[in-house]
């Protein structure tokens, strides 16, 4: 299983892909350098995830920063903390179960290391608030796999539907097949169509 570590695996990607999908060439000397988008693992960066959910980038930064800053990111603080202490922060009635229910989970996250990506997801979507989006997007960024998508961010829609000049953004089912010619470096072709995205529309797509 290959696994991003640095930027010289993203520029080994982004060339493999360029040599097979021209689209992805030009894109990726549009918005070179990439960001590397690594975090490190463990209950805040799914938190994170959670907070991000169907929330502009901006509002999930702002709610984040103020997590941050009442130290409620653990899964101690956040089960000590009063709902409307959650709620004060910005998140929803439904986050805060969500963000509760996960820290109640006791999650193994270094014995997620070494596994597949599907496994990792399978151990991850069972967790209220944990969708497949969220657990790819944690497999990717946290576990730095190489090879796994997320087909239904939006901003990957709209990267793809600019890049390839389609009449309106592919359905999830559609892009998770499209991306199946990209492996193994999926996760570099989402990171490409990210900062395409970034410089098309000005702003970010994803935290």
């Amino acid at each position: 299983m290959r696994i991003i570590h640095d930027q010289s695996c993203i520029e080994e990607g982004a060339a493999w892909l360029g040599e097979r999908e021209p689209r992805f060439a030009m894109a990726y000397e549009m918005a070179a350098p990439l960001k590397l988008r690594r975090f490190p693992d463990g209950y805040d960066r799914l938190l994170s995830s959670i907070v991000s959910q169907q929330v502009s980038v901006a509002a999930a930064e702002t709610i984040w920063r103020r997590m941050e800053g009442q130290g409620l990111t653990t899964p101690d603080a956040v089960l000590a903390a009063e709902d409307t202490t959650l709620r004060a922060v910005g998140l929803s009635g439904q986050k805060v179960r969500y963000a509760k229910a996960l820290a109640a989970e006791g999650i193994d996250y270094e014995g997620l290391r070494g596994l597949p990506t599907e496994d990792v997801i399978q151990k991850l979507i069972h967790v209220p608030g944990i969708g497949r989006w969220t657990a790819e997007m944690y497999a990717m960024t946290a576990l730095g796999h190489a090879d796994v998508f997320a087909p239904a961010d939006l901003a990957l829609q709209e990267g793809v539907r600019m890049l390839w000049d389609l009449p309106e953004r592919p359905k999830e089912r559609a892009l998770r097949e499209m991306a199946e010619a990209w492996s193994p470096w999926r996760a570099v072709a989402a990171r490409i169509l990210w900062g395409y995205y970034h410089v098309r529309k000005d702003r970010e797509g994803v935290r």
